[in-house]
């Protein structure tokens, strides 16, 4: 299914101008808070009107401004779940579900029963959503939207109102639960580990606009813009001047960077996930792209340590690794205060516009 968005709309101190177009599956969309994400959603669906633009789902035109056309929400067949999920409080599970559905007497029956069993809620049918837990709530939400048959579906942060584990449950269930739906799926979230697991398509939103868009892991890979690869989690992101067609210096790094690649002449900050760093505790010799720093703060967590460095009248850069080893011991853990050296591999440095 095809789907063509042009959306314009002004807000005090913030004008949103968003366009793109997406040809089938699951598509993820990015962006910090106040972007203009669930606003996106809220203008494709109906609930909220656009000062101007166009919406077309598979074909059909569901809002044109110009040529003055408006489908009211509840006839666009596009299903929207809220972050809270919009439960009627006074209905049942079975009632909720059943509520947009187009079938009625055993047809209506039926299909509810299967709803309730695709989403294990077969013994809560009689249950009111004040009885359910968050996850719960949500299954009865999502069964709800796909009983209307809908051609499209709107996740709006779905998972922002649950605990970390089960989160990650629900986030594998919905997987499940939606891997036989035909229709498309836009999912906005400010998780990047929920969009990279869900989506095939990524959308990335700044300040109202489109900066970014293509395939996931090719975007988690090579973001291109400085905003996306701080969404996308890379936490070492510094200026950058080209001096040469393979080489950059970083001045608040105070180091030149070779790379394997040519430098395209609109790069102007460089990047670098914090786990791809190697910590050496000597320069060796002829190595290429290495960086003395300090070792300003060590952190540890459940499963990793966080590592901060100081360059010399510089920029921090950070760091992470992984408890390894019989007793959670890491290979090599740097201590506070020690001098150290950075490698950054030329194919692990992001060139960012």
């Amino acid at each position: 299914m095809a789907l063509s968005v042009e959306l314009h709309k002004k807000f005090k101190g913030f004008q949103m101008d968003v366009a793109f177009e997406h040809d089938g599956g699951s598509l993820g969309i990015l962006g910090g808070s106040g972007m203009g994400k669930s606003m996106t959603l809220k203008m494709i669906a109906g609930l909220v009107k656009p000062d101007s633009g166009k919406v077309i789902v598979d074909g059909r035109i569901v809002y044109d401004s110009a040529a003055k056309i408006d489908i009211p929400a509840r006839e666009r067949h596009i299903g929207y779940l809220f972050q809270q999920y919009a439960l009627f409080p006074t209905m049942t599970v079975t009632e909720n579900i059943g509520i947009a559905m187009k079938k009625s007497g055993d047809a209506k029956k039926k299909e509810i029963d299967r709803l309730l069993e695709q989403f294990a809620l077969q013994s809560l049918g009689d249950r009111m959503p004040n009885e359910l837990s968050g996850g719960q709530q949500q299954r009865v939400a999502l069964a709800r939207i796909l009983s209307s048959e809908p051609q499209m579906l709107l996740l709006d942060e779905p998972f922002s109102a649950l605990d970390s584990f089960l989160k990650e449950q629900l986030l594998e269930d919905m997987i499940r639960q939606l891997s036989d739906y035909a229709g498309d799926v836009i999912m906005v979230s400010h998780s990047r580990d929920e969009i990279y697991q869900f989506c095939d398509r990524l959308l990335i939103l700044d300040q109202g606009r489109v900066i970014v868009t293509g395939d996931t892991k090719d975007i988690f890979d090579q973001p291109g813009y400085r905003e996306a690869a701080r969404l996308t989690g890379c936490k070492n992101i510094t200026e950058a001047i080209k001096i040469a067609e393979n080489s950059i210096e970083v001045p608040h790094w105070h180091c030149t960077l070779e790379m394997d690649e040519t430098v395209a002449d609109d790069i102007h900050a460089v990047g670098i996930r914090a786990h791809y760093i190697d910590v050496l505790t000597e320069k060796p010799e002829n190595m290429k792209n290495v960086i003395g720093v300090t070792v300003e703060n060590v952190s540890e967590l459940p499963f990793e340590w966080y590592c901060f460095f100081r360059v010399p009248n510089g920029e921090r850069i950070w760091w992470k690794v992984a408890k390894v080893g019989e007793h959670g011991a890491a290979k090599y853990l740097p201590q506070k205060g020690a001098h150290v050296y950075l490698h950054m591999p030329p194919q692990s440095i992001i060139l960012l516009k």
